[in-house]
């Protein structure tokens, strides 16, 4: 007899119990700054200060930015109509698409609908059959989807491991290859060894993908990304993610890197010419986040004030962080179950901080992820030091 979808579903949402790895979508139902209404599981609602969320710059609630959307709508309506390819291509697709080339250095930029999707499109169009993915075992879950459904071979090195991705690509000498990894890895927090990396790329005649979404805006000089930061140029790095939804405040994504490639996905990547283009409005306002964002230094050194108030503050009170210098500061408790009840203690003392489980990180070591804006205050810092001291001390280990 054939298996009941239903039945299967109701057995793998049992063991997620089981497993504290449930996952429930919480409402915000009002916004002050870094505060929010947070609807909880008997429907109140409660005033809590968001530690989990990727707005490193605090340019989603900027009065530029929010203007800049307003006007937008005003000017282009709600949305697109249709994809780039048919009717949807507007005057702000295309000046965004420009500076954001002119910003990261680079010949040409695509636009798209998010990282997930622009992820996609850069693997499905460039491998097939008989090419090669060498990915960091750490890599966000949309490149590893991404090479599955390319239909090209995926080899996942040790995170960090240089070498391993170098004898990887040595063992898959046919067809093309694409080496990719995060930038900044979004669970972890580290930076990955570029330079290394597009040494071996370059050496083994790959070419090297940035991810990039959890860098850009607040890494290297204007601004520019891991990729920068590290020194390297489009020739080390053809192509390069840029995602507007972390350090811009926005939504959407682009591609941005050497001139043919990025024609190339232009012309074929199914999740570029197959769905409605970002609505004009979010571009226009995307537009003015990327001008902040370039011009951000002052916003970069609140931010990593706040980085380093952290860091010593956690030290000092016995709290232990993983390494990590950039907004994304984890903070493993190891079992599932402890990482859920310490994110409780965090918000009855009024701290939203998000708790990390499997899959999204490797078994036993599911955490809390701390993530750090520039607008927040150092007493906002300090405030949540004291919460994690107290949650440690009435969450056994």
């Amino acid at each position: 007899m054939r298996e009941s979808l239903e039945q299967r579903v109701l057995a793998m949402r049992a063991q997620r119990e089981a497993e504290s790895r449930r996952r429930r979508t919480r409402t915000i139902t009002r916004r002050d700054g870094l505060r929010c209404e947070v609807v909880g599981m008997h429907g109140k609602g409660q005033w809590l200060l968001e530690f989990c969320g990727n707005d490193y710059l605090g340019l989603s609630r900027h009065p530029r930015v929010v203007a800049a959307l307003r006007d937008g709508a005003q000017a282009h309506g709600a949305g697109a109509t249709a994809s780039h390819l048919v009717c949807g291509h507007t005057a702000a697709h295309d000046t965004l698409e420009h500076e954001l080339a002119d910003w990261l250095q680079a010949p040409r930029a695509v636009l798209f609908g998010s990282g997930f999707m622009a992820n996609l499109a850069v693997v499905q169009a460039m491998l097939g059959v008989g090419d090669v993915c060498v990915q960091d075992k750490l890599n966000h879950a949309s490149l590893i989807d991404a090479a599955r459904l390319s239909g090209c071979a995926l080899k996942r090195y040790p995170h960090a491991d240089v070498d391993a991705a170098a004898r990887q690509l040595a063992a898959h000498a046919d067809g093309a290859a694409l080496l990719a990894s995060d930038g900044v890895f979004s669970m972890d927090g580290d930076i990955a060894p570029l330079r290394a990396l597009a040494d071996v790329a370059r050496h083994q005649q790959a070419v090297l993908y940035v991810d990039d979404a959890h860098g850009i805006g607040v890494l290297g000089p204007n601004g520019r990304g891991s990729v920068a930061a590290a020194g390297l140029h489009v020739r080390d790095v053809p192509l390069q993610l840029v995602t507007f939804g972390k350090a811009l405040g926005s939504y959407g994504a682009a591609v941005v890197g050497d001139e043919d490639l990025i024609a190339h996905l232009a012309e074929t990547a199914r999740p570029h010419i197959y769905t409605t283009a970002l609505p004009p409005a979010q571009c226009v306002a995307t537009l003015e986040a990327v001008r902040i964002a370039r011009d951000g230094d002052d916003l970069r050194k609140q931010l990593q004030a706040r980085i380093g108030q952290l860091r010593e503050g956690a030290h000092a009170r016995g709290l232990e962080l993983m390494a990590s210098d950039t907004a994304i500061q984890p903070m493993l408790c190891g079992s599932d179950a402890r990482a859920m009840t310490m994110a409780v203690a965090l918000e009855d003392q009024g701290y939203w901080v998000a708790p990390i489980r499997p899959p999204t990180v490797p078994e036993g070591q599911a955490r809390l992820r701390i993530t750090l804006s520039a607008a927040h205050t150092a007493s906002d810092v300090d405030g949540l030091l004291d919460a994690l001291a107290h949650a440690k001390e009435v969450v056994p280990a």
